[in-house]
């Protein structure tokens, strides 16, 4: 029912991408009047609804059950049973078994654009969603009363005040940079060249990652017997690498990654992503939260980016309780749930995207030793292997499942 109170919505999120819209269905049924603006016309899909391929943590697959996203998916996640570590050059390596700490698997692998599509089913389920759709955000005002946006649709503006504005606008958020909320930044001076491809042996189960110099190499299990292939690549190489004839590009990965997942046979079409890391000052501003990519766009070593902004919509979803969603102590606790987790993730794939590419002596012995000691000690690894699957720091209560 409208409420004549002089606000549009309770609850204005910016962005229709995967974590935007996790947010929407993390909302459904709690009573608040919830609105989402998007670009893109519906029959497009929003930006991040292609074709990479995204890693999924134990945590993350919970809570996309519980919101009945999971059941939606065209082609089940593929399962992560095993992980497997290594670095060009390096010796010793990781080998992590989700057997051997009580799991069926650490996580899953899906097509990102078949996640848009189940997310995409289950808005259309969401009781009372506003979706201003398509809508271009041409203005955002900062107010401590109550953000105002405005937008342009079906050639008309509108102006929608709203007692929490939630930023999952991307990497170059309107609403942050409105907000005065500034950022810093770190050109790891790489593209991730993504794509699919065949060996001749089919997959297992295993994720591989595989670090050098040059930039990271990972192979992800995919349901039909294929793999989910990144490579990093330098910047000034990507073009001519991403204009390689199939053949050629076949080799070349093969030279990157190695022999250890078989004979790669066949590749796919590939795409390049720049690889730069954009932190937020701050998650949030009075009347604001930032989240997702707009809160932080990470190297996807590790695959952490999806998993963390995951994390971020789904702890606010918790801590919105009481009659005003925006009010200052709702959006302090949301930033104290949030901070172990954020900057522990944060530390962790900066800091492994930066080790792994040194190439000096005194960091290759100390990456061996490591390596090694990851792989024989028993008990070093399990912080690695929370982390891995998604539960680090206060974990959101829909991520939990039999955690």
């Amino acid at each position: 029912m409208a409420r004549d109170d002089g606000f549009d919505h309770d609850i204005l999120i910016l962005g229709g991408g995967l974590v935007g819209s996790a947010l929407a269905c993390a909302l459904d049924g709690r009573g608040w009047r919830v609105a989402q603006v998007e670009a893109s016309a519906p029959a497009l899909g929003a930006p991040g609804f292609d074709e990479r391929k995204l890693a999924l943590a134990l945590a993350s697959l919970n809570a996309l059950q519980a919101l009945d996203v999971l059941p939606r998916l065209a082609t089940p996640p593929a399962p992560i049973r095993r992980i497997h570590v290594s670095r060009a050059g390096d010796f010793g390596s990781v080998r992590l078994d989700a057997a051997e700490h009580g799991r069926d698997a650490f996580g899953g692998v899906v097509l990102a654009r078949e996640l848009g599509l189940a997310l995409e089913s289950r808005l259309d389920a969401c009781a009372g969603l506003v979706r201003h759709r398509p809508a271009r955000v041409t203005a955002v005002e900062s107010d401590a009363d109550g953000p105002r946006v405005t937008i342009e649709q079906d050639g008309a503006t509108r102006r929608l005040r709203t007692r929490l504005l939630v930023a999952a606008d991307g990497s170059r958020s309107l609403a942050r940079a409105a907000h005065g909320i500034g950022t810093s930044e770190h050109d790891y001076g790489q593209t991730l060249v993504v794509c699919s491809l065949a060996t001749d042996r089919a997959p297992d189960g295993t994720a591989y990652e595989r670090f050098s110099a040059q930039g990271p190499v990972a192979l992800l299990p995919m349901a039909g017997g294929h793999y989910g292939a990144i490579c990093g690549v330098a910047r000034s190489d990507a073009e001519r690498v991403l204009a390689l004839p199939d053949a050629d590009y076949a080799a070349y990965f093969q030279q990157r990654f190695g022999w250890r997942a078989g004979r790669v046979q066949r590749v796919g079409a590939r795409s390049g992503y720049p690889l730069v890391r954009i932190l937020a000052d701050a998650i949030t501003a009075p009347r604001l939260v930032v989240m997702g990519n707009a809160a932080q766009t990470l190297h996807p070593i590790g695959a952490q980016g999806f998993n963390l902004g995951l994390r971020d919509a789904l702890s606010l979803a918790e801590t919105l309780v009481g009659e005003d969603p925006g009010a200052p102590v709702r959006l302090a606790a949301y930033a104290a749930m949030r901070h172990e987790d954020r900057e522990r993730t944060l530390a962790f794939s900066d800091g492994l995207a930066r080790a792994t590419a040194n190439d000096g002596f005194p960091m290759h012995v100390l990456r061996s030793l490591g390596l090694l000691a990851l792989g024989r000690m028993p008990g070093l690894a399990d912080p690695l292997v929370a982390g891995a699957m998604g539960f680090r720091g206060r974990v959101p209560m829909l991520s939990r499942g039999g955690a």
